[in-house]
This record gives C-alpha cells, structure tokens and sequence, in this order.
C-alpha cells in the first residue's frame, strides 16, 4: 500500500474517480479506445444540458495495482474534467467495492475472487 504507482498509472489520463452516480462511464482520452465511434450526444444535468459527448465505444481502463476494467459501452468526452468510473462497470468486470481505513485515509477497495483467493486494487477516496 506504500508503494507508489507507477508514472504512467499516475498521469492525469489515467486517474479515474469512480462514481456511483454515472451510468456509463466517461473518458477523456482515445487512448483507452479500442474501437470508438464519434457522434456528438446531449447531456442532462440537474444545471442543464450541454453538448459534451464526442463519441462512444468499448475501452480498457488500466486501475493501480493491475486491475484492468473493461468496458462495453464507454462515453467519450475531451471536454470532461475526469475519467468518470461507473460503478456498473466495475461490477460488470466481476469486481466489488469496499472501503476501508488506514491511518486518517479512506480508500475504496476493488476486489476480486478467483481460486479462491481475493485479489485488490486500492484507489484513494478523498
């Protein structure tokens, strides 16, 4: 856990927030794009609707310690502030969400079962 990320995990293309209140999730970047189709798309906030959608696609989010989350239908948006991670695509990977305490920090906790086994990936909650 004290273990810093690697550079290319930390730059701001890859941070993601995850976010209980996106359905779909939202990108930023082509770069985590395998295949996307570009069409502008409207959409509706409770201060109003803008023109922030790009285009559409399935994606690959890379997460710290190796959690690799993919994606069917991602949204795409160069003029979003953050990656935006739904949390019905993390589920839809076979992970579930926790969180825990350390010291003054609270983290959520992405986890998976296989053989028996839980494997996690820490992502800071701040």
């Amino acid at each position: 856990m004290d273990e810093p990320l690697p550079q290319e995990l930390a730059s701001e293309e890859n941070i993601c927030i995850v976010d209980s209140g996106t359905k779909p999730t939202i990108l930023k970047s082509k770069m985590h794009f395998s295949c996307l189709t570009l069409q502008d798309a409207v959409v509706h906030t409770v201060s109003g609707s803008a023109k922030l959608i790009e285009g559409s696609g399935r994606a690959t989010i890379m997460l710290p310690y190796g959690t690799k989350v993919d994606i069917n239908k991602a949204l795409y948006s160069l003029k979003s502030q953050r990656n935006l991670l739904s949390f019905k695509d993390i589920r839809q990977n076979g992970y579930h969400i926790e969180t825990m305490c350390e010291g003054n920090m609270e983290y959520l906790n992405i986890t998976k079962i296989s053989s028996g086994k839980k494997n996690e990936s820490y992502m800071v909650v701040e």
